[in-house]
């Protein structure tokens, strides 16, 4: 028999060869490791999907000042909206359209948006893990509130009612 005629899908040799691979496979469930797979990221997706964007007081920000130097920007007359972004980051426009929205609508409250990447020693200090980070300052420039991914603009006002 010649090396084409093995190989052919009605040979004898190709026949065996696709028993052989339906024995060997038919038994199992090739699909169960992306079910454990998907399973697995949902269960730790939800949390995660959850938590982002809620502001939250946070106990080591406790005592935390940011001052006009260190933001590059003068600090509001009652509250400060800081955003921490990045260049490639698409949240951080929702963001800052957000934040921008907010101090329009509240007098005395100033946004100012902070390039993460170019403020590196900033962004260690305050434990600024992903972006966008939104930290609401008080008057004096104490860290009161911080909120991780895009906040929606019912949260952040209710965040600067607490501040004012």
């Amino acid at each position: 028999m010649s090396a084409d005629r093995a190989f052919r899908p009605g040979s004898s040799r190709g026949l065996r060869e696709s028993l052989r691979f339906r024995e060997r496979f038919e038994g199992r469930r090739p699909d169960s490791r992306c079910v454990r797979a998907l399973a697995t990221a949902g269960a730790l997706g939800v949390p995660q999907r959850r938590r982002s964007g809620r502001t939250r007081v946070r106990g080591r920000d406790d005592g935390k000042r940011l001052g006009a130097e260190e933001l590059g920007a003068d600090l509001g007359e009652r509250a400060t909206l800081v955003q921490f972004s990045s260049a490639f980051c698409a949240p951080c426009r929702a963001t800052r359209r957000v934040l921008g929205e907010v101090a329009g609508l509240v007098p005395g409250v100033a946004h100012v948006e902070i390039d993460a990447e170019a403020h590196l020693d900033l962004v260690r200090r305050l434990d600024i893990l992903k972006t966008p980070t939104v930290l609401v300052l008080d008057a004096d420039g104490g860290v009161v509130r911080r909120a991780a991914g895009l906040p929606r603009k019912a949260d952040v006002i209710a965040a600067l009612g607490e501040v004012l």
